[in-house]
């Protein structure tokens, strides 16, 4: 992909009509990104139907969560999604729940305008995979630093290590 795509991008609110297209994307994203921190079988068991049927009730959340589709020829090739903080000992009052963008449009700026829209300049924090080098990239160049907290959390019937970025 070219630069050119992120003057094509449309950044715009999640709206109800989207839930089949974001449970594609949804399931797409994950088996990119996940596929060397989870059994095949794990992954196996993702489907876009599951995932739309997630996003159908996530796409109704109230106003203090804020979720934003990237838009490229009118499909969605990217979501994110932030909201109150969820931890007890958060960091921020507000977290970044969720940042995904098609492995075809990494590197496009595609997610810097989801992360511009879901938090802008605002002090916010976030959890990750701690295996996930690009991301740990992405979240650096925007301001982020690793806190010194971890966490294994269940994934797909599995767990996950995750480390906390602090802005």
């Amino acid at each position: 992909m070219s630069t050119e795509v992120v003057a094509q991008v449309v950044v715009r609110p999640i709206r109800d009509s989207d839930v089949e297209a974001l449970g594609r994307v949804h399931a797409t994203c994950w088996h990119e990104t996940y596929d060397h921190l989870i059994s095949k079988a794990a992954l196996e068991n993702l489907s876009p139907r599951r995932m739309a049927e997630l996003w159908s009730h996530m796409a109704s959340r109230g106003e203090e969560y804020r979720q934003f589709a990237a838009l490229v020829d009118g499909e969605i090739v990217g979501f994110v999604g932030s909201g109150p903080a969820r931890d007890e000992d958060a960091p921020r009052e507000r977290e970044l729940n969720f940042i995904y963008v098609l492995d075809a449009y990494h590197g496009t700026g595609i997610g810097k305008k989801l992360f511009d829209a879901a938090v802008g300049d605002e002090p916010v924090y976030l959890w990750v995979a701690a295996d996930n080098p690009r991301a740990h990239r992405f979240y650096e160049r925007n301001g982020f630093a690793l806190d010194g907290a971890t966490q294994r959390q269940p994934f797909l019937g599995e767990e996950i290590d995750e480390v906390r970025f602090v802005r």
